[in-house]
């Protein structure tokens, strides 16, 4: 029996997998076995499948995630709409692509479905993947258009030191809240200044401060302070230069004694990326026949494929008119656009793993 994209993406949408991807693993598991794909799951949890032709070639991989963000939402359809978590992020985009490589038949090169437990957590899986392609297809929803590039996402503390004292006598001590209307105005300050030039395709940085906590006591001044600041970055920054760069301006714009620290995580930072626009992978898609060429407005796994030439592209939309859809109580897809994206991607798959003209 042939893969049947939508009934397999009704399915999906019908499997929780805001806790856990594991029913959507088995699920996937079972829908390439039916079609005589025998695939693998390593270590991390990732699932993955290969195909190869008979001549060299590129090695292209298709990606996207299988777990949701919280909570869940019960599937729904209504006419060619189907609502529910994970309709559009990502499991239109799943279903595209799994229709995608099921349908080729590559006569050089290779072609890898490599499917992650944990993008909208960890990235563990992602971080663990260790596999050379030549070129990547993100599947997130994009509105069909060819996304080239996204911004990065870093977050950090400004830890402010100071020194207690009573409140009746506040020059016995050093205020570390107070301090924090110094280092507000550096962090305003920091792009201007030492931050990344504009990008051409995505547009400048932004570093907001987004949580503050500092004292403990209403009659006491208070010898500590943090910021939290979340950082979206922009090619060439990366997460360690940001860190660096940060530290380095308060120092010269501030007189607090504070300093600035990426968070701890077990994975690397989500870092900007951007594929040119005249390459191989861009030009087989647009010529597939979908929307534009530009910039994705969310952070994805797709940073961690980079500098190869990685795409994100896919059926649904983050917002529409109305709001937000993804990760919204009201996501949803329209079930045109996902047998749309599998056409546009085996077509491009054609022409890139193909016999050479």
């Amino acid at each position: 029996m042939a893969f049947d994209p939508l009934a397999f993406h009704e399915r999906a949408v019908k499997t929780p997998s805001h806790e856990s991807s594991d029913a959507m693993r088995d699920l996937v598991v079972e829908a390439l076995c039916e079609q005589g794909v025998e695939p693998t799951v390593d270590d991390a949890g990732n699932t993955l499948a290969e195909k190869s032709g008979a001549a060299s070639g590129p090695h292209l991989v298709l990606n996207t995630h299988l777990d949701t963000v919280p909570p869940h939402v019960p599937f729904r359809r209504e006419g060619d709409v189907v609502y529910g978590r994970g309709a559009c992020d990502a499991k239109g985009p799943l279903a595209a692509l799994v229709a995608a490589f099921l349908a080729a038949e590559p006569d050089r090169g290779r072609l890898t479905l490599a499917l992650t437990p944990d993008e909208e957590t960890t990235s563990a899986g992602a971080a663990a993947l260790e596999l050379d392609g030549d070129g990547y297809i993100v599947g997130e929803p994009t509105g069909l258009d060819v996304c080239t590039a996204a911004k990065g996402r870093f977050e950090g503390t400004i830890t402010i030191h100071g020194t207690n004292a009573h409140a009746a006598d506040p020059e016995a001590g050093v205020n570390a809240v107070a301090a924090g209307e110094d280092v507000l105005s550096a962090v305003r300050s920091f792009d201007r200044q030492r931050g990344p030039d504009t990008h051409a395709v995505l547009g400048g940085p932004t570093l907001t401060p987004t949580v503050v906590r500092g004292g403990s006591a209403v009659n006491q001044i208070p010898d500590r302070c943090t910021i939290t600041v979340d950082r979206r970055s922009v090619p060439p920054e990366t997460a360690a230069g940001f860190e660096t760069a940060l530290n380095d301006h308060l120092t010269e714009r501030t007189d607090a004694d504070c300093a600035f620290s990426l968070t701890d995580r077990d994975t690397p930072f989500l870092e900007a990326f951007a594929t040119p626009e005249d390459c191989d992978l861009v030009a087989a898609l647009m010529a597939a026949g979908n929307g534009e060429v530009g910039p994705f407005t969310a952070a994805t796994e797709a940073s961690y494929f980079a500098p190869a030439p990685t795409v994100v592209f896919g059926p649904g939309v983050l917002t529409d008119e109305e709001g937000a859809v993804a990760h919204a109580d009201r996501e949803y897809v329209r079930r045109p656009a996902i047998e749309r994206a599998a056409t546009i991607v085996q077509s491009a798959l054609g022409s890139l793993l193909g016999s050479p003209s």
